[in-house]
């Protein structure tokens, strides 16, 4: 199963149990303080589930969720990858045209295809095919710098999706601070004759949009920042293993 099919399996998983917690708990208990606090005739408490229980609030949990589930899938996969920058996969001397060809048909042949994927093994892969074609070795220091270039470039191409979701998470929010803004308007003319818990209640839609909204975006972009310094350090160690056991077997 494909990352793009595991993350749309995911995302509808999350919207049909994020909307089940919602719609089953939150809501009627948020329901149930609002009314009591009716009855009492006081304001409504800033009890938990009456901040988060409108659409926009459930709509950026949601996005959170996918997000985080975004970015652990980008971790996992580094960090399950790191026990090869302790490995010297290259093993022997490099000298000729045909040495290099081998070398590559035993890393495809022996490695796990989750592992041939990987940076680094597409790294090695290209530097020693570089070597293949023209033998000559500054080709290959010029075949991992230009990979890594081109590997910072994927990344940053990958990211995009949770770079959308940090900008659509805030956004959200203010499309609720426009409803709320535009449901206490309606309601101005009650507030005018005296009556103004409808319109109170309307901004309290605004505000707490905003409040739920923003305090998400900085979570997401918390776990995003730690991904992108994960993402820095393995081109690092790319660099560095090619430097430790690539470069070496050419001399």
């Amino acid at each position: 199963m494909n990352d793009t099919l595991k993350s749309a399996l995911f995302l509808i998983s999350t919207v049909i149990l994020v909307h089940f917690i919602f719609s089953g708990f939150i809501r009627p208990e948020a329901n149930l303080i609002i009314e009591a606090a009716k009855n009492a005739q006081t304001s409504v408490p800033r009890n938990f589930f009456v901040i988060v229980k409108d659409l926009e609030q459930e709509i950026c949990f949601i996005l959170l969720i996918w997000g985080i589930f975004l970015i652990l899938q980008k971790c996992s996969k580094i960090v399950n990858s790191n026990y090869l920058f302790n490995i010297d996969l290259i093993e022997k001397k490099i000298e000729t045209k045909n040495m290099a060809e081998e070398v590559i048909n035993k890393l495809n042949k022996q490695l796990d295809r989750s592992i041939k994927n990987t940076p680094l093994i597409e790294s090695i892969n290209l530097a020693l095919l570089r070597y293949s074609q023209t033998k000559n070795v500054q080709n290959v220091s010029d075949s991992i710098k230009s990979s890594i270039e081109m590997l910072s470039t994927k990344q940053d191409s990958d990211n995009a999706m949770i770079r959308y979701l940090i900008w659509a998470i805030p956004s959200v929010g203010f499309i609720g601070t426009v409803r709320g803004i535009g449901l206490a308007l309606s309601n101005a003319d009650k507030a005018i004759e005296g009556n103004i818990s409808l319109m109170t209640e309307n901004l309290g839609i605004a505000f707490n949009s905003t409040f739920v909204a923003l305090m998400i975006s900085l979570v997401l972009m918390l776990f995003f920042h730690q991904l992108q310094k994960l993402q820095d350090e393995n081109l690092v160690n790319i660099q560095e293993y090619c430097e430790k056991y690539l470069y070496s077997k050419f001399l």
